[in-house]
């Protein structure tokens, strides 16, 4: 289905059809089967399929043929989003969203609560083994993973502000202007990121290549919950959640780059995001998550986006954690 991503829309629309879409369909209602019961490898499939298809939307390549804006695209995708979100939903733990305060400032501290209390805060993957243990090559791969999210949230941030206003928009406005470098091109912070690449001479093919599921999946649920406008309550809660927890997780990277004594220019992004990310997500709780929070649809959905990122982060990093955990547990790295 892959292949079909590079054939124009109207092209694909008229050569799937029939019979032949229905049997598509099948076979991706079959792949979220897969991946819902527990199948690791169709659960890759899965979305990689699913951020394909978000790379039509969020790369421009002008004079290639493109499937973007296909009737079959989107409804390979919305089967794919809808099986997505409802694993995540399967995976809120019952009551835990009960109960929430209704009163906007408790709102926001219950929620900031909810994080503090759930096992991804403080992760052993950051609080020890990236500060205390990861090398170079742990790190070079760290940095392909968090790719998914940090190399495009400039994009993200456009997304999800459409048909927002008052205090809302001029949040996320001031939040973009920052991620744009406050107008400095060298500062921007897609490009800081790229140096990272540099650094670490990663190409574009191998990012494909080694990017797991469990990172994929945070960067298409970020996706997911900016592009829709039926989703902005919980890219209100995934985005404003991931902000929060930059700070602390940085710090981590910046002592294992200064241990491992890595250039210079490739920790600017990281740094800066320890200060700049603690300021957007004081600012993202006042005056995006609170005024929202007089309504309660905003309060469920915000809620739901923030366990989403909560729990997608912690399946990641527990699946980096084991990854590694051979190499350093027996104490060769201590």
């Amino acid at each position: 289905m892959s292949d079909w991503l590079s054939i124009s829309a109207d092209q694909l629309d008229r050569a799937v059809r029939g019979a032949l879409r229905e049997q598509v369909l099948e076979r991706v209602g079959d792949l979220n089967d897969r991946a819902t019961a527990g199948d690791p490898d169709a659960f890759l499939q899965q979305q990689q399929l699913l951020a394909r298809i978000y790379d039509l939307g969020l790369r421009i390549a002008p004079g290639e043929p493109s499937a973007e804006g296909s009737v079959v695209i989107h409804e390979i995708a919305r089967l794919v989003e809808s099986a997505t979100g409802a694993a995540e939903d399967a995976r809120i733990e019952a009551g835990l969203l009960d109960g929430m305060p209704t009163e906007p400032a408790a709102y926001v501290s219950w929620l900031k609560s909810l994080a503090k209390q759930h096992r991804v805060y403080k992760h052993p993957y950051y609080t020890d083994f990236i500060s205390n243990h990861a090398d170079s090559e742990d790190l070079r791969l760290y940095m392909i993973q968090e790719s998914v999210i940090d190399a495009r949230f400039d994009d993200l941030l456009a997304l999800m502000q459409v048909g927002t206003d008052g205090p809302a928009k001029m949040e996320i406005a001031a939040n973009y202007w920052d991620e744009m470098g406050n107008g400095r091109p060298d500062e921007v912070h897609t490009t800081l990121f790229k140096r990272i690449f540099e650094v670490f001479d990663v190409r574009d093919d191998e990012v494909a290549d080694r990017l797991t599921g469990t990172a994929l999946l945070s960067g298409n649920l970020a996706v997911m919950l900016s592009r829709y406008r039926c989703r902005y309550a919980e890219a209100v809660g995934y985005l404003g959640m991931t902000e929060w927890l930059v700070p602390d997780r940085f710090v981590c990277v910046v002592r294992a780059w200064e241990r491992l004594g890595l250039p210079e220019v490739g920790i600017t992004y990281h740094r800066l995001h320890i200060t700049v990310d603690s300021q957007h997500a004081a600012g993202w709780f006042h005056n995006v998550v609170k005024p929202a929070a007089t309504s309660e649809a905003m309060r469920i959905g915000i809620a739901r986006g923030t366990v989403w990122r909560l729990n997608s982060s912690a399946r990641y990093l527990d699946e980096r954690l084991a990854e590694t955990a051979p190499r350093w547990a027996d104490g060769s790295r201590r």
